[in-house]
Formats: structure tokens, C-alpha cells, sequence
């Protein structure tokens, strides 16, 4: 039996790569809607606005080792010894180290070794989650046909957004049962057990999924390289850089919007309650998951990855001023809309990004190039809300300093795409087992 041309097997790939994203989006925004409360939990109250910024620090953390983690495990395992072997490895290490930070004593109980063991959990926890990427993305899309994978992929791309949307109602549930007061005690922590759940039920998942036949046939015919990252340094040296270009102003502006929208509706709307907020950042990434949906049947008219990307872009980047512009000037119900604008149409850039990356590296390196590629840009993106942050400081306005670093991340994210090679055509081979 096969659904949209996909056999159960196919799809089972497809679903495990979902819920390793959903996983990702769970975790890191779980992270990002508890920041607020945490900051003054791990770091002395006494240095204000600053101890925000070494909270959102914290992702920058997570952001370096995920590079780490896509070459060291992507090279060691994905492309050696399977995208789904590995999977179930880093989804037991994710899953644990995610919950782990719930367990963490505050500044107050062990002083200044209470963040530096919050970095150490971020930085392992990250190792783990940079795997996810090169690994899923290769499971899910190495065996599906050329023109079924723009679709597919926005898919598997739109678990980072469930995962958003699932733990935002999980906070607004949390929020109203302890109450301020006592979420700050114990409900923080809480949230953070509640993402072995997800962990577990990825894992079963991939317990049940099969390998790719393209890896299965890499190791009867012997086409597994000994160490692939020296494969990808050597042949795939332009399209992995256009494409750390790209991802790196990519990402940036999506920690500077999803992963900034929970404090960003805290700091523009004072007195605005935390089940609110959970409520609020719950229907911004429902109405981004249209995006990312409809980015991928689009692009099935449009036809070519990179033009794909290019049309969303452009579209991202004129609206920007005019929804920085209304979000800093209305309420909290005009920052429910105009960001849930935003969210749709960047929604979209990213609905293509799987097709994108699987195509344009070979199958010895797939996962290595494609976990690197994705997560080597996201090490910028680790700093974007404490840059952010830090230039309202010196610029005195934090609507100056977000608008002015959505700007130059866009250039950025453009100069990217632009140089890099469109990697799909109507016509061309309908599988990439180059």
C-alpha cells in the first residue's frame, strides 16, 4: 500500500525525521518560554537586563555544539554506519540531557558553578540535537522521488513548528496551574521533564524504521568512505559554503522571531500573564505550519529549490519593517497578528530547505555536509537575541536594534542563496544518489 507514492517503510522514514524536529522545536522553545523566569534562577538579579542575555546566551551554547555534533556523529555514524542507527543513538542523548536541565540547582544554592552547569548540559544536549538535522533530513528524503520532495520535505520541516506549538500550550497550561509564583519554583522545571515525552516516542519510532536503500546499497557495493568529512572538505567545498552562508542569516532571523516571540510579547506588553504568552506563541507557529505547508506545494508550481527560496525571501524581507514597525507600536493582539504574519512567510523560506540540502550533497557525505551545512549556520544564530539584545543597550531602543539585525541577516541569508547552485530541475534525475 503506498500513500502520495510512498510505501509504510518510506513514510515511517518520513515521520522519523518529523519527530526528531518536533523534538528540536519542543526543546529549544521550551528553553526560550522559560527564559524570562530562569534568568534571575541561574544568574544574580542584580545585574538586570544582562542576565537575560547570558540566559539567551545559553542557545548560543547549544548552537556551537550542534556543528560539532553534525560532523562528529554525522561522520562517525550517519554516514558510516546509517542515518537510522544513528537517530536512535542521538535521540536517547537529546531526550535525556533536554530533561536534565529541570534538575539543576539555582545561582542562590551553588552560586556561579549553577550557569556553568547549565551551559555544560546546553553545549551536550546540543551535540546530540546537531546530528538530528544531517540524519533526518538524509533518512527522510534520500529514497523519495525528485518531485515528491519539496512537498515531503516541508513536511518534515514543520516538526520543529509542532513541537513550538505543542510546548507553548503545555507552558500556558503549566503557567496557570502553578501561577507565577510557583512556576518560578517548580513549574520551569517541569516543562523541561515533559520533553523526555517526545524523546520516547521518537524513539520507538526509529526503533521501527528501516535504512535507506541507498546506504544499504552504499554497503554491498563498498561506497562507504572511511572518513566522509574529508570527503565533504574536498568535494563539496562551494555548496557547503554558499550554504553556511545562507543557513547563517537563515537562522539567525529565526532565533530573532520564534525563539525571541516569547520574550519579545513579555518586554513589549508589561503585565501580559505567562499563560497568555504560551496561548499567544501556540497560534503564531499554528498559522507558521500553513506556512511551511503551503511553501512546499508551492514550490511544486514554482519548480527549482533555490528559486523557491529566492520568491519567499524577497516577500519575507519587504514586510519586515512594516511588521517590526506595528508590533512595537500596538498591543498584544496586534503582535499576535502581525507576527503571526511574519512566521507564515518565513515559514515558507524554510519549507523547501530539506530538498534543498539533501540535493546538493553526495550520499558518501550526505549526512555529514548536510548536518554541518545546517548547523555550522546556526552558530551566528546562537547569538542573535543577546546581540539583539545588547545593541537596544548601546542604541537605546530595541525596536532600532531588532529591525536593523533582521536587515543585515536577510542580506546575508540572500548573498547565500544567490551564489549557490539551483539543484533541482523538471527533467533532471529523479533520485540523488550521486
Amino acid at each position: 500500500m503506498t500513500v502520495y507514492g510512498l510505501t509504510k517503510q518510506r513514510w515511517l522514514q518520513v515521520i522519523s525525521a518529523y519527530s526528531g524536529w518536533l523534538m528540536d522545536g519542543y526543546t529549544t522553545i521550551a528553553y526560550a518560554l522559560v527564559a524570562v523566569t530562569i534568568s534571575t534562577i541561574f544568574f544574580p538579579s542584580t545585574i538586570g537586563i544582562y542576565g537575560l542575555v547570558a540566559t539567551f546566551g545559553g542557545l548560543a551554547v547549544e548552537e556551537i555544539a550542534r556543528p560539532v555534533g553534525s560532523v562528529a556523529l554525522g561522520n562517525f555514524l550517519g554516514d558510516k554506519i546509517g542515518r537510522k542507527n544513528m537517530l536512535v543513538i542521538t535521540i536517547i542523548g537529546f531526550s535525556v540531557f533536554a530533561a536534565s536541565k529541570g534538575l539543576l540547582p539555582s545561582y542562590k544554592s551553588i552560586g556561579i558553578v549553577a550557569p556553568i552547569l547549565l551551559y555544560v548540559i546546553l553545549f551536550i544536549e546540543g551535540t546530540f540535537a546537531g546530528a538530528e538535522y544531517g540524519g533526518g533530513t538524509t533518512l527522510s528524503m534520500e529514497d523519495v522521488p525528485a518531485k515528491k520532495r519539496a512537498p515531503v520535505g516541508a513536511f518534515v520541516q514543520s516538526g520543529f513548528g509542532t513541537g513550538f506549538f505543542i510546548v507553548s500550550f503545555v507552558f500556558a497550561a503549566l503557567s496557570s496551574y502553578y501561577g507565577r509564583a510557583e512556576f518560578a519554583v517548580i513549574g520551569w522545571r517541569v516543562l523541561f521533564y515533559t520533553t523526555i515525552i517526545p524523546g520516547l516516542l521518537t524513539l520507538i519510532i526509529r526503533y521501527i524504521t528501516s535504512e535507506t536503500q541507498i546506504f544499504d546499497d552504499m554497503k554491498k557495493n563498498n561506497e562507504i568512505l572511511r572518513e566522509p568529512v574529508v570527503g565533504l572538505f574536498k568535494k563539496g567545498g562551494k555548496p557547503l559554503i554558499f550554504a553556511l552562508i545562507f543557513t547563517s542569516g537563515l537562522l539567525f532571523i529565526n532565533t530573532v522571531t520564534f525563539s525571541f516571540y516569547p520574550a519579545l510579547l513579555a518586554l513589549l506588553n508589561p503585565g501580559i500573564s505567562d499563560a497568555k504568552i504560551g496561548t499567544y506563541n501556540a497560534l503564531i507557529n499554528l498559522v507558521s505550519l500553513f506556512g511551511v505547508w503551503i511553501g512546499g506545494i508551492t514550490a511544486l508550481l514554482i519548480v527549482g529549490r533555490k528559486k523557491s527560496i529566492l520568491i519567499y525571501s524577497l516577500i519575507f524581507i519587504i514586510i519586515t519593517y512594516p511588521i517590526a514597525f506595528f508590533a512595537f507600536k500596538g498591543g498584544a493582539i496586534i503582535d499576535l497578528i502581525v507576527f503571526s504574519v511574519q512566521a507564515f512567510f518565513e515559514a515558507m523560506i524554510f519549507s523547501t530547505l530539506p530538498a534543498f540540502l539533501a540535493e546538493s550533497f553526495s550520499k558518501t557525505f550526505r549526512t555529514t555536509g548536510v548536518g554541518f551545512a545546517y548547523n555550522g549556520g546556526a552558530i551566528f544564530g546562537g547569538f542573535a537575541i543577546s546581540i539583539v539584545l545588547f545593541f537596544s543597550t548601546i542604541m537605546h531602543s530595541l525596536f532600532a536594534a531588532w529591525t536593523l539585525w533582521l536587515f543585515l541577516a536577510e542580506l546575508i541569508m540572500m548573498l547565500g542563496i544567490l551564489a549557490s547552485a539551483e539543484t533541482f530541475r523538471y527533467g533532471g534525475p529523479d533520485k540523488i544518489a550521486q
